[in-house]
């Protein structure tokens, strides 16, 4: 298993105010495909879509020290070629792309997966080395935390060293019970799989942190 803990921290008004404003840009100034349009909830669920990413990347620039995104993905002037943040790694720099994800809550299992869409990692104007999940949900006082799973390398995957790719029309089972049919050839990465996020004594000072760890999976 590669994830040794993960982490959280309370996303502060201040950080959710700067998503909300660039994910209102974005859907405003929209240049690309709406896959909500059909969709008889698709305004809110985009904007949900938009402030989830784009809250992602904007607490993950405050926690590395690095310049926030100033736009949010799918304004024009917003396309960022699968690189959101460059991040000194063993002595070097690397390019993350940082995927976040809305959930009902931050506890976690080995066999929770971080989804891939493979068109994204083989464009050929992509430059992302490293893609870093990030989890969003809101506490009990409707306060959004973020949790930071951890990092995987791209060309691990494209290797075929880690998770599995799933063609489009595949059904994936929830551990709910529920399930939904993947739209696109997707590659599944499992949390055990993810390798330890980066930890520093900034974030350590961030309110509300604290170290956790995945469990097992329900059936063991």
């Amino acid at each position: 298993m590669k994830n040794e803990f993960y982490f959280q921290f309370n996303v502060s008004d201040e950080q959710l105010e700067y998503a909300s404003a660039l994910a209102d840009y974005s859907i405003k100034y929209h240049p690309v495909k709406d896959i909500f349009k059909d969709d008889p909830g698709g305004a809110k669920r985009q904007r949900e879509f938009r402030l989830t990413g784009t809250l992602g990347e904007v607490v993950f620039a405050d926690a590395y020290s690095l310049e926030r995104p100033k736009r949010s993905f799918g304004a024009i002037d917003g396309q960022d070629y699968g690189q959101d943040f460059l991040l000194k790694l063993n002595e070097s720099e690397m390019s993350f792309d940082v995927k976040s994800m809305g959930r009902r809550s931050n506890i976690f299992r080995q066999n929770y997966v971080l989804n891939l869409p493979k068109y994204q990692m083989i464009r050929q104007d992509v430059v992302t080395d490293y893609y870093y999940c990030v989890s969003l949900h809101k506490d009990l006082r409707n306060h959004y935390i973020a949790s930071f799973i951890g990092y995987v390398s791209k060309e691990e995957i494209l290797k075929g060293d880690n998770g599995i790719l799933y063609k489009a029309g595949t059904k994936r089972v929830k551990d709910d019970g529920g399930f939904f049919i993947l739209q696109r050839d997707t590659y599944e990465i499992d949390f055990k799989d993810i390798t330890t996020p980066i930890l520093n004594d900034k974030i350590k000072g961030i309110d509300g942190f604290e170290v956790k760890y995945i469990l097992p999976p329900f059936n063991t």
